[in-house]
C-alpha cells in the first residue's frame, strides 16, 4: 500500500507566509519550519546549560519541523484574523485539528501514534512546546528585522507586536531573553559584518 504523508509534507514549500504583507523577501512554510526548528533546538540547549533544565532539544526540533504542517491544508491564516476573537480562534483550532487528522491518516496505522504526539501537542503539555511557540515568535521577529533592513516599513507594526508578545512570554521562558540579547542583533548585519 502507498502512503501520501511525506509527499504531502513536502508541499510545505508551496505555502507562502505573510500573505497580507508586502514582502521584499518571500518566505515559504518549509523555510519557516526549518528556522523555527533551529531556534527551538537552541532555546532547549540554553535552558539545559544555563537554567539546569532537562529539555529534549531533539524533540523540540522535530515538533517545530511539523508545528505548522496543518497549513498545507488550511493555508497560512494571518495572525490578525486567526486571533481576531475567541470564536474565530476556536473555529480555526478545530480546523487545524481536522487538518492534522487528515495528515495523520496518510501514514500507516502503526506509525500514527508516534506522530500524533507531535501534531497534537498543546502549549501546556510540555516546556519544549512552549519553546517551539517562542521560537515561532522569534522567527517572526527575524522576518520583521530582515524586511526592515531592506527598507520595507510594512513590518514595523508587526515587529512591535512581536516584540511585545515575546516580552510577555519571557516572564515564564527566560531562554527568550538570552536568545534575543545574544543572537538577534546579528540579523541586522550585512554578510561582510558577519564575517
Amino acid at each position: 500500500m502507498e502512503y501520501n504523508f511525506y509527499a504531502t509534507i513536502a508541499r510545505m514549500k508551496y505555502i507562502e507566509r505573510w500573505a497580507l504583507m508586502r514582502n521584499t523577501i518571500t518566505e515559504n512554510l518549509s523555510e519557516h519550519s526549518l528556522e523555527v526548528s533551529m531556534i527551538s533546538h537552541a532555546l532547549c540547549i540554553i535552558g539545559n546549560v544555563r537554567y539546569n533544565k532537562n529539555l529534549d532539544a531533539d524533540k523540540a526540533a522535530v515538533i517545530a519541523l511539523y508545528h505548522d504542517a496543518s497549513e498545507i491544508i488550511t493555508g497560512d491564516m494571518p495572525t490578525p484574523i486567526k486571533y481576531y476573537n475567541k470564536s474565530i480562534k476556536e473555529a480555526f483550532k478545530s480546523l487545524e485539528d481536522e487538518a492534522n487528522e487528515q495528515l495523520l491518516s496518510q501514514l500507516p496505522e502503526d506509525l500514527r501514534t508516534a506522530y500524533r504526539d507531535i501534531f497534537f501537542k498543546t502549549e501546556d503539555m510540555s516546556y519544549e512546546w512552549k519553546l517551539v511557540k517562542a521560537a515561532d515568535k522569534l522567527s517572526a521577529l527575524i522576518k520583521c528585522i530582515e524586511e526592515e533592513k531592506t527598507g520595507n516599513r510594512e513590518f514595523v507594526k508587526a515587529r512591535e507586536a512581536t516584540e511585545k508578545s515575546l516580552n510577555e512570554m519571557a516572564d515564564n521562558v527566560p531562554e527568550i531573553n538570552d536568545f534575543i540579547k545574544e543572537f538577534i542583533p546579528s540579523f541586522s548585519k550585512t554578510l561582510d559584518e558577519l564575517s
